[in-house]
């Protein structure tokens, strides 16, 4: 069997808002558009994807809590409706999706090995969280490939941001070790924004972006560290960061999925290629990708 490998890593950020402002046929409602860099950028993104030969979606979702162990989609296609619990009036989305079942046994077997608490999931009736549709949707419309989904366990919140940084570590060098041995192309994905700190009153007219903007200077200032860091290639620089920004902008990384992701491609020290950033309800978000292929690595922004 040939030897398995990461083709790409994706920082994709999963406000429901994108898919709303896209209008897919999916969606129940209709937007008059909205959030257009971010939008464009993960369609540029979306055609890079095109563009090279994977096998395999691997996503780690912060909105698939789970607080006993690490959870994995175990079951060949889950379909539903998926209901924003905060947004419903943007997200109603009609989701068919199949799950890679044999690569995600192998990750949960080889995080056990790594004394990570596990868990497949096997209920036909579980709701996928809209992390893992909106990314997914934004990333790849056609939903022409298998994914595999990963819970976030709330060590954060048990514990510290610390401690969930060391096991996000653990869990994606265990995730790593089964991708080389599984023989399979793979795309990671961590689904999140950066600064998470919003606005908790919605405008009458939610994609009116003359009331779109980061919540404060602040916030800015530490997504811009951030970026500029995953620009120049300094990615273990911003894992050992991770507890301060975390703390600082109430940021979503301490769900775990950007160590995870950075973990198991073995802390990129290229540049990272950035598609775009943009305020969604007061939230920073930055659409990244890591490119192991020198050839195929550009300068985008």
């Amino acid at each position: 069997m040939a030897r398995g490998e990461i083709v790409l890593g994706c920082l994709a950020p999963h406000p429901p808002h994108l898919v709303y402002a896209d209008n897919p046929e999916q969606n129940e409602p209709f937007s008059e558009g909205g959030w257009e860099t971010l939008r464009w950028g993960y369609q540029r993104l979306a055609r890079k994807l095109k563009d090279i030969d994977y096998d395999t979606i691997v996503i780690f979702t912060p909105h698939w809590q789970t607080y006993i162990g690490t959870h994995f989609l175990g079951l060949p296609n889950f379909k539903s409706l998926s209901v924003d619990p905060i947004f419903p009036n943007l997200f109603r989305y009609h989701y068919d999706l199949n799950v890679d079942v044999e690569l995600a046994e192998a990750m949960r077997d080889a995080a056990s090995d790594a004394g990570i608490i596990t868990k497949m999931m096997r209920n036909p009736d579980f709701r996928v969280d809209y992390g893992t549709i909106t990314s997914c949707h934004l990333l790849n419309p056609d939903w022409d490939k298998q994914i595999v989904t990963i819970s976030s366990n709330r060590n954060r919140h048990y514990y510290s941001v610390e401690v969930m940084n060391e096991q996000a570590t653990a869990l994606g060098e265990a995730c790593a070790r089964a991708v080389e041995l599984s023989g399979r192309k793979v795309v990671m994905v961590a689904s999140h924004s950066l600064s998470h700190r919003h606005f908790v009153e919605e405008a009458p007219l939610p994609e009116d972006m003359s009331r779109e903007h980061i919540y404060n200077h602040s916030q800015y200032v530490w997504d811009m560290k951030m970026v500029d860091l995953m620009r120049a290639g300094n990615m273990r620089e911003v894992i050992d960061l991770m507890p301060e920004f975390t703390e600082q902008t109430m940021a979503e990384t301490e769900g775990g999925g950007l160590t995870w992701m950075m973990a198991a491609m073995g802390y990129p020290d290229y540049n990272a290629e950035i598609y775009g950033y943009q305020s969604v309800i007061g939230t920073g978000n930055v659409i990244a990708a890591w490119d192991p292929n020198e050839q195929s690595r550009e300068v985008v922004l």
